[in-house]
C-alpha cells in the first residue's frame, strides 16, 4: 500500500533517455524534429551531417605490433552540464619509437593525432550538432591511447576523464567551466603500463568513486614477436605470445589522492590479459563486484567481501570458461538483466572462429553459458567482436544486443584488395521478449552493410528524443554517429539520480521500474561496460505498450532503499537520494 504521505516527483511531458547510467543534471528541452528515414532501418549514420570528422589512426607500419590492431574508445559525457551528450574519442599511432617507420597507410587529413572532444550543440541550437572544443576544454593526450572512464571522482557535480594508455594513463578533472585540468600526478594514478578498460565504483562503500583499471599484457616495440597465417603470411600474434599482468585498484581517499590499493584488496597475484570491464551487483549482497573480459584467459569475477577487499570466484561462478570448458578471447562485456528476473547477466564478445558467449545469472552470483538455446552462436562466428552493449532498441521493455565487429587476423578475401585486410560488418540481434534473440543485422540496412574494422562502442540518447543511439570507433576509419530510428515516438522514462550518501553521480546504484500490474523492470547506473569506452550517464526504460509506470525503487550505492511514487505520463524525473520513502 502507498503512504498518502508520499510526494510525487515532478513530471515533464516529453520523451528523453538513454542506455544506462545516472547523470546528475542539466538544462531540460524539447527534443528536436528528426523524420524517420523511409527505408525504416532501425539506425541512420549521420557522421558527416553532425560535424564529426575522427579518423583513428592505429600507425601501422608494416611490423605488425601487437598493440596496432586493439583499437581505442569513446566516451558520451555531459562534460559541460547543459543537459547533452558530448563525445570524447581516443586517438591512438604512430606507435611510440616508429613514428620515422614508413606506415602502412599515411595519416589521412581528417584525422588529427591526439584525442578530440566535441561538443554538442543541441543546447541550446535545437539542432543535433557537434564542435570540436578540445584545445579549449585541454584534454587532446596525445598519447597511444587506448580507452577513457567517465565518473565525477570528487563529488562536485560534472564527470571527470581517465584516459588509459599504451603508456602512460591521464586523470583529467573536470574544472566545470567547460575546462579541464591534468591531476594524473596529484591523484598518484600514474602507470606506465598497457593499460586498457577503467570503470568508476565506490568498491568501499564510502560515498566517493574508486578507480579500477584493465591492464592487458606486458609488451613494447622491442619485445614484439614474429607471427604467421596457416599459409605462411606475416600477421598479428595472439596475446599468449606475451606475459599477461595484474589489474590495478585505486581507493579515493578525497582531494583528488587515490592509493593504489590492489594487493591490500586482494587482487596482486592474479594476472590476465584484461580488455573489457563492467562492474555490479552480481551476488545480491548489496555491494559492487568487478567483472574483467580477459583476452585468451580465464575471466575473473571479482566479489567484494565485508573487509574492503575482494576474493576472485571467476571458476567457481561459471563464468570464466564456456560451457564447453574452453578459455575464449574476450574482448567487450555488458552486464544487463536481459531475462527479466532481476539479476544481472553477462554478455561478451569473442575472437572469430568462437562464439560471442551469454552468460545467464541465477541470482546468487553463478552463471550458466546459455549461448546455444538463445540462438546467439551460430551468427557470431565467422566475427571478431569488440564493443557492445544490452541496450533496449524499440523501447519495448527488453534489452537487445549491438556488437561491433572487426577481424585481428588477416581476413584472405580482402588481402591485395585493402591496405588493411580486417574489416567485417557489424551486428544487430533483437530481443524476441520469448527467450531467444532474432539476428536483425541483414535487414538493418546500410550502416550494417559496411565492412569497417570496428571497436570501441558508447551508448546514449544524443538526440535527446527518448531513445538510444550508438557512437563508434573504427580503426583506420571515421568515427560512426549512428541514430536510432526504430523507437522514434515510442515511449521511454529517463532517470536522473543524484547521491547524498552515495557518490554524488550515483555510479552502481539499482533503480527497479515498477509497473501497474506489479511487474518490476531492473536498470544499473553506470558508464562502464562494452569495450574501452563510457556510456551515457542516465537510465532509460522502455516502456511502449507496456502498462503505466506506477513507481521507482531505487537501490543506493550506500545501502539505502528508497521508493518513488510515480504520475501518469511521467516520462522524465530527477531523483535525490533522502528524499524517498525509505524502506522500500
Amino acid at each position: 500500500m502507498r503512504s498518502s504521505r508520499r510526494r510525487p516527483v515532478s513530471l515533464v511531458l516529453f520523451l528523453t533517455g538513454t542506455v544506462a547510467g545516472c547523470d546528475p543534471g542539466g538544462q531540460e528541452t524539447a527534443p528536436p524534429t528528426q523524420e524517420v528515414p523511409p527505408s525504416g532501418f532501425p539506425f541512420e549514420d549521420v557522421t558527416a551531417s553532425v560535424g564529426v570528422d575522427f579518423h583513428q589512426y592505429p600507425g601501422a607500419t608494416g611490423q605488425y605490433y601487437f598493440v596496432e590492431p586493439v583499437g581505442s574508445g569513446v566516451a558520451l559525457l555531459d562534460f559541460d552540464s547543459d543537459g547533452d551528450l558530448d563525445i570524447y574519442l581516443v586517438q591512438a599511432g604512430p606507435v611510440p619509437g616508429a613514428a620515422e617507420e614508413t606506415p602502412i597507410i599515411p595519416l589521412v587529413e581528417a584525422s588529427t593525432l591526439g584525442n578530440r572532444l566535441y561538443e554538442n550543440r543541441l543546447i541550446p541550437d535545437g539542432d543535433l550538432r557537434f564542435v570540436d572544443t578540445t584545445d579549449r576544454a585541454g584534454v587532446g593526450d596525445d598519447g597511444y591511447g587506448m580507452g577513457v572512464a567517465v565518473g565525477d571522482a570528487d563529488n562536485d557535480g560534472d564527470p571527470d576523464l581517465f584516459v588509459t594508455n599504451f603508456g602512460a594513463d591521464v586523470f583529467y578533472r573536470n574544472d566545470g567551466d567547460s575546462r579541464f585540468t591534468d591531476v594524473t600526478s596529484l591523484a598518484g594514478t600514474i602507470d606506465d603500463r598497457w593499460s586498457t578498460s577503467a570503470a568508476f565504483l565506490d568498491y568501499d562503500r564510502d560515498g566517493d568513486l574508486d578507480l579500477f583499471v584493465a591492464a592487458y599484457v606486458r609488451f613494447n616495440r622491442s619485445t614484439n614477436k614474429t607471427c604467421f597465417t596457416a599459409d605462411g603470411r606475416r600477421d598479428y600474434c595472439s596475446p599468449e605470445s606475451f606475459n599477461p599482468t595484474v589489474d590495478r585498484l585505486y581507493r579515493n581517499d578525497g582531494g583528488w589522492r587515490f592509493t593504489d590499493v590492489t594487493d591490500a584488496a586482494g587482487m596482486g597475484d592474479a594476472a590476465g590479459n584484461g580488455l573489457g570491464v563492467t562492474v555490479e551487483d552480481f551476488n545480491a549482497d548489496g555491494r559492487t563486484d568487478i567483472y574483467v573480459a580477459n583476452d585468451q584467459g580465464a575471466n575473473h569475477l571479482w566479489l567484494s567481501d565485508d573487509d574492503g577487499g575482494f576474493r576472485e570466484v571467476g571458476v567457481m561462478s561459471g563464468s570464466a570458461y564456456n560451457a564447453t570448458g574452453q578459455v575464449e578471447a574476450s574482448m567487450g562485456v555488458s552486464a544487463g538483466d536481459f531475462d527479466g528476473d532481476g539479476d544481472p547477466d553477462l554478455f561478451m564478445t569473442h575472437l572469430k572462429g568462437q562464439t560471442n558467449t551469454l552468460y545467464r545469472n541465477d541470482g546468487t552470483g553463478h552463471f550458466m553459458d546459455v549461448t546455444g538455446m538463445l540462438a546467439l552462436g551460430s551468427a557470431s562466428r565467422p566475427h571478431t567482436g569488440f564493443g557492445t552493449a544490452w541496450f533496449d532498441l524499440e523501447n519495448d521493455g527488453d534489452l537487445d544486443l549491438f556488437i561491433a565487429n572487426g577481424a585481428v587476423t588477416l581476413m584472405r578475401e580482402q588481402v591485395g584488395d585493402s591496405a588493411y585486410p580486417y574489416a567485417q560488418r557489424n551486428q544487430l540481434f533483437r530481443n524476441d521478449g520469448g527467450g531467444r534473440f532474432e539476428d536483425l543485422s541483414g535487414m538493418a540496412g546500410p550502416v550494417f552493410q559496411v565492412e569497417e574494422v570496428s571497436r570501441g562502442a558508447a551508448f546514449g540518447d544524443l538526440d535527446n528524443d527518448g531513445d538510444t543511439d550508438i557512437v563508434m570507433s573504427n580503426n583506420y576509419g571515421p568515427a560512426r554517429v549512428l541514430l536510432n530510428r526504430a523507437a522514434d515516438g515510442a515511449a521511454s522514462l529517463s532517470v536522473t539520480l543524484t547521491g547524498s550518501s552515495s557518490p554524488r553521480d550515483a555510479a552502481g546504484a539499482t533503480v527497479g521500474l515498477r509497473l501497474e500490474d506489479g511487474r518490476v523492470i531492473w536498470r544499473r547506473c553506470g558508464t562502464d561496460g562494452s569495450y574501452l569506452s563510457a556510456g551515457d550517464a542516465r537510465i532509460l526504460f522502455g516502456v511502449e505498450g507496456l502498462p503505466e509506470p506506477a513507481e521507482l525503487l531505487v537501490r543506493w550505492p550506500s545501502g539505502r532503499i528508497e521508493s518513488f511514487p510515480l504520475e501518469a505520463a511521467t516520462r522524465r524525473v530527477s531523483l535525490v537520494e533522502g528524499q524517498g520513502e525509505s524502506g522500500a
